[in-house]
């Protein structure tokens, strides 16, 4: 079978059990403690925390997965074995609270053995059987199903179905949350198949784990308890890699003599073709024996397997809008490119031609994942600019190699072993292989040592959540937001819930209230509260992790104000500027990615009554054309005055063209935004009714902000009209002032500027005249004494290095001298000396010198014996500290 036929018979497979076929969700995880999506349960999390409904009770799908770092990090292993990858596609089946152990059971080993044809007598299976210290109790309810199945095939019980502990069989979100006990599917891979079992989870190439179906039916307390669940479902995750690995390598289980791996696909072998007519070699297929040895053969077979797997990883995440970066995950798609190159290099690839490898991922994923070739532009670009720089940084990484080594005969230390990693890009097996040319030993010790003082640091940074199933009975009470309707933006009774005074702060919580707290990038509302005789200023408006507003209002301290009728009033000016800002933020997001591409993601935002700042993920700077196209697209659509409406939904009912947003948490009920049919985002702020309320959108500036990520600055309504007002008073000012028409502005400075250029060059002929003429006059002036020429005066130029030049002018003009010049440049004293070969011969040094009058300037200098300069703050001093110079000479 095919790769192509694989999936497909998995999907069909399940859709013939009720299975409802999704899509794969994008590499980018919802969970701001993932770097990458990495297993086909992530998109699923919601379902199993109950804070989303399930599309279906039953599901299926390929899920693309990348461990490339953090818990789950493959990426150094890659390339020195067959059966690692940093990508790779996860098929999976869900129950969500519908079938249980029984059909996933029996579901998992009909598809294997009756579809597929894996022998039986090849299979084995494990089972949870708790140890000392591990959560819950033997799973029994499997142990049986997979008895009722081995026996009903004859199959002895005692030799296919073992036991695993906590780290094999037990499945956990993370240190809370819904868990549970797995069974996983193990195939014996060698070539007889009589390992009885011997080699499960024994970390051996010839017993490989193929299926791992977890059952998810406790809840994880922080307390370390381990409670039942009410809905109880299914999560399987099925190696597609190496299902596929396994047929192409045993041509469909007929043979077992050839060492198995995953690479032996299809999925592999059209990539390794367009990459053996690229470098002439042809892959051969070996594993090296030692990794830190390797043989021709075996480096050139480590970089097919590295290559072909890098450029899937990299064409997929891009493909996603994930760019390679300096932080986080966007670091670590630069490493993995950086990886592939440096590798590249051992097969003779010339620069550039990595990225002559996206063709082949688009043959093989392109028809299962369509935004593979959506984006195939990007792709290639990102990939191909990526290379270009760091093949700049390759030879400077070469250059401090060869410093390392030529420093240090031993071997290269882990420090320094770190720093080309961390710096340059060069990952630890390629620094090693270098240094085996060279005879030498890497400290792999200390690498490691500076490597887990950063792997600290991150853990440090990371946002750490405590996950857990929703509570839909209990929790604090939050505030009722009711400032989407017009009519509760004035004067809206309620009453004060309770007074919090926080960090010199006061804060008033009321049971409802028209004022927005800041979210979602907008900013929070202000405005006044009226009670009994009292107003007070509401300064800003946040939310706490209740979810209540808290009012920040101007007094110090109120007392006893619980309880009392308030009645609520928003600053309606400001609250519109904002609105009109936020609509105008939704809109230049649709421009840019009409302009610049569909990968263009919202990396963060600010929406305030005066401004709009707009954070976008994109791989290169925008030219001045596209800018002026994404602007005027933008208020196109804002003179369409089209409606602006939002409305909740379920999430699982909101429109296909709707955008949701990376980090954000979405419940079973969604706002969406739609604006005219062609903005639909998910969005809990406040908008105005009609586009054409914004008025007008002027882009004040964009630039980068980190890499990959770029920021745009603009401004809507009042704003841009007072922007737009004073450019065009200026421009009317310029106008009058140069006697010509606006339009003819901008001729009427090129002629100015040409007119000035010629004016320059006019005054540094006469300058260099002048400078001559002096240069003449000074060495005239000169004093001999004991065959040296001493010239010391204050000169009259433009600058310090004028007077340098005019130094070595009068300096050429005499034989043997000592040329001591000082000048007054903007307040501040400099002083410089010259001495030619005769007068440092007979003693005389201009470090000295200048060190010596620098002294008296009340400032500091020195030089070399043949040049110095210095200076100090004290001008008024410098005629005299020359004339007490030269005298002393004479």
């Amino acid at each position: 079978m095919t790769s192509s036929e694989i999936r497909q018979s998995f999907l069909d497979f399940f859709k013939a059990k009720e299975h409802a076929i999704v899509p794969s969700s994008t590499l980018l995880p919802d969970s701001p403690n993932l770097l990458f999506t990495n297993a086909g349960m992530n998109q699923f999390v919601p379902n199993f925390l109950d804070e989303r409904e399930a599309l279906h009770p039953r599901v299926a799908n390929t899920q693309k997965c990348i461990r490339a770092g953090g818990k789950h990090n493959d990426l150094e292993d890659v390339g020195f074995d067959t059966y690692h990858h940093t990508f790779f596609e996860m098929l999976g089946n869900w129950s969500f609270d519908d079938y249980f152990k029984k059909e996933a059971i029996s579901w998992a080993w009909e598809l294997l053995t009756e579809v597929w044809g894996f022998p039986k007598e090849r299979l084995y299976v494990t089972v949870y059987n708790p140890g000392e210290g591990d959560p819950a109790e033997f799973d029994q309810e499997a142990s049986d199903c997979w008895s009722e199945v081995f026996k009903a095939e004859g199959m002895d019980l005692k030799i296919h179905l073992l036991h695993g502990g906590k780290n094999d069989n037990f499945w956990m979100m993370g240190e809370t949350g819904p868990c549970g006990p797995c069974s996983e599917i193990h195939m014996d891979l060698t070539e007889k198949g009589d390992s009885q079992g011997s080699l499960v989870n024994g970390d051996s190439p010839l017993s490989i784990e193929i299926w791992n179906l977890v059952f998810i039916q406790f809840n994880a307390a922080e307390d370390g308890s381990y409670l039942p669940l009410t809905a109880r479902h299914v999560d399987t995750g099925l190696g597609f890699e190496r299902v596929a690995g396994i047929m192409a390598s045993t041509s469909n289980f007929t043979d077992f003599s050839r060492p198995p791996s995953n690479y032996e696909s299809d999925l592999f072998k059209t990539i390794f073709s367009s990459l053996a007519k690229m470098c002439g070699h042809i892959y051969g297929g070996s594993v090296p024996v030692n990794r830190h040895d390797l043989s021709v053969e075996e480096m050139r077979d480590c970089a097919f397997r590295v290559l072909a797997d890098h450029i899937r990883t990299l064409c997929c995440a891009i493909g996603d809008g994930i760019l390679p970066g300096n932080e986080g995950r966007n670091y670590v798609l630069r490493r993995i490119l950086r990886r592939a190159v440096l590798w590249g290099r051992r097969l003779d690839l010339d620069p550039g031609s990595f990225s002559q490898l996206v063709s082949p991922v688009l043959d093989t994923l392109g028809p299962v994942f369509p935004e593979l070739r959506e984006q195939q532009e990007v792709i290639r670009k990102v990939i191909l600019a990526e290379e270009s720089a760091f093949d700049r940084t390759i030879d400077r990484g070469i250059q401090i190699l060869d410093k390392i080594t030529a420093k240090k005969k031993g071997g290269i230390g882990g420090e320094d072993a770190f720093l080309l990693y961390d710096t340059y890009g060069f990952p630890l097996d390629l620094t090693q292989v270098v240094a085996r040319e060279r005879n030498m030993e890497v400290d792999t010790e200390g690498f490691n040592k500076e490597m887990e003082k950063q792997r600290k640091r991150a853990r440090d940074a990371r946002k750490k959540d405590v996950v857990s199933v929703s509570d839909k009975e209990g929790g604090a009470a939050s505030t009722q937001f009711v400032g989407y309707e017009s009519n509760s933006l004035k004067d809206l009774e309620t009453e004060v819930q309770e007074v919090i005074q926080s960090n010199d702060r006061t804060y008033i919580v009321f049971p409802k209230s028209p004022f927005y707290a800041e979210m979602g990038g907008q900013v929070g509302d202000t405005g006044e509260v009226v009670m009994e005789d009292s107003r007070i200023q509401i300064l800003d408006t946040i939310l706490d992790n209740a979810g209540q507003y808290l009012h920040h209002i101007e007094v110090d301290t109120v007392e006893n104000l619980a309880g009392k009728k308030a009645s609520l009033t928003i600053n309606m000016e400001r609250r519109l500027a904002i609105q009109r800002h936020h609509s105008a933020t939704h809109i230049l997001h649709w421009a840019l990615r009409k302009v610049l591409g569909e990968h263009v993601k919202q990396a963060g935002s600010l929406v305030a009554e005066n401004r709009l700042r707009f954070d976008f993920s994109h791989f290169e700077h925008p030219d001045s054309e596209q800018l002026h196209e994404i602007e005027a697209l933008t208020n196109k659509r804002i003179l369409e005055n089209a409606d602006v409406n939002w409305y909740e939904v379920p999430f699982n009912e909101k429109p296909e063209n709707c955008i949701a947003f990376f980090g954000e948490k979405y419940g079973n009920v969604v706002r969406v935004v739609d604006i005219g049919g062609y903005s639909v985002e998910l969005c809990g702020g406040t908008h105005v009714g009609a586009t054409g309320e914004i008025g007008l959108v002027k882009i004040v500036s964009e630039s980068s902000i980190a890499a990959g990520t770029r920021r745009i600055e603009a401004v809507a309504g009042q704003t841009a009209y007072g922007l737009m007002e004073g450019n065009y008073d200026l421009l009317m000012t310029l106008s009058q002032k140069l006697s010509c028409k606006p339009q003819e502005l901008e001729a009427r400075f090129a002629s100015l500027l040409k007119q000035r250029s010629a004016l320059e060059k006019e005054l540094r002929g006469a300058r260099k005249k002048d400078v001559a003429a002096l240069a003449d006059e000074l060495a005239s002036s000169a004093s001999e004494k004991s065959g040296i020429h001493w010239v010391a005066a204050k000169v009259d130029v433009a600058d310090p290095n004028e007077m340098r030049k005019l130094a070595v002018d009068v300096s050429q003009k005499l034989t043997a001298s000592v040329v001591v010049f000082g000048g007054d440049f903007e307040g501040k004293a400099s002083v410089l000396a010259l001495c030619s070969p005769e007068a440092i011969k007979a003693g005389h040094k201009a470090g000295d010198i200048v060190r010596e009058l620098a002294g008296q300037l009340g400032g500091k200098g020195g030089g070399k014996a043949d040049f110095a300069m210095g200076g100090g703050k004290e001008p008024g001093k410098l005629e005299k500290a020359l004339e007490d110079f030269l005298a002393a000479v004479k």
